[in-house]
Parts: structure tokens; sequence; C-alpha cells
């Protein structure tokens, strides 16, 4: 069973990619599938037809994601940035890390893509990084037990 999600945060470009990939899905993927599960079942033997499994299998896996972008959406939150001077939401955050500089960006759960730097704030880095500020050397469970990270940067 999935977990509840209580407050579902996400930023203003991870809510229009949910949206723009619900679009598609709804709007030109599924009406396509469904014109070929069609045409399949007219040719005869549906057990064997791999044009027909393949169609109900690739239909069932588009109505599962649009029911889970559908109920993301309902209550998706965007919160305003915060320009406090403390790491929030959204924020992009530079630090010293293993004697390394680098920068992520704290997003929601849907938007993680730990390549182009964004985590989530719900992840032991992006909970350690929330509510601190320049200078700030954070805690945080790594894989191999405590780490130790410096803010050097907000924006």
């Amino acid at each position: 069973m999935e977990e509840e999600i209580k407050d579902y945060l996400i930023t203003a470009e991870g809510l229009k990619s949910l949206e723009q990939e619900y679009f598609e899905l709804r709007d030109k993927e599924r009406p396509e599938i469904l014109k070929v599960i069609e045409w399949a079942a007219g040719n005869g033997d549906r057990s064997e037809n791999a044009d027909y499994q393949y169609g109900k299998r690739r239909l069932r896996q588009i109505e599962k994601r649009l029911g889970y972008l559908s109920s993301r959406l309902k209550i998706a939150k965007v919160p305003e940035l915060n320009r406090s001077g403390k790491v929030n939401f959204g924020n992009s955050v530079k630090i010293l890390l293993d004697d390394l500089e680098k920068v992520y960006t704290i997003v929601g759960v849907d938007e993680i893509d730990v390549k182009l730097g964004k985590i989530s704030y719900r992840s032991p880095l992006g909970k350690a990084l929330m509510g601190s500020s320049i200078g700030d050397i954070v805690e945080y469970d790594g894989a191999n037990g405590p780490m130790y990270a410096e803010i050097l940067e907000i924006s």
C-alpha cells in the first residue's frame, strides 16, 4: 500500500512536468494504444496476438500512471520561495562535502535527479539542510555512518 502523504510539496517546474506527462498520456498515448488494441482484437485469436497482449499490458501501465499522477496533482502544493537566508524548499545550496564543493537543489519527491543535483527535502541530506544558514555545518546519516556538510551559499 502506498504511503499517505499529507503535504506533497513540489516546485513549479516539477508541477508543470507532472501536468505535461498526465496530458501526454491521457490525450495522446492512451488513445493511440486503444486504437492498436482495437485493431489487434480484430485479427482473431487474442491469446497468441502479440500486438493485442502488448497493447493491453501498456494500457494497464498507462492507467496506473494516470491514477498516480492524478492523485499527486490533486494534493500538490507549490510553496513560495523563501529568501530568508535559511535553506528552504526550492533553494539551491552550495555545500562543502568531503573537501568537494557540490550544489544541490531541494525539491519534491517526484523531482529527484541526483545527476542534476536535485535532492528531496525528505532525504537525509535534504532534511539536514532545511533551516540551516550559510556557515552552518550539518550532520546527516550517510551510507557509511554520519556525514558532515558545510553550507557555503544559498540561492
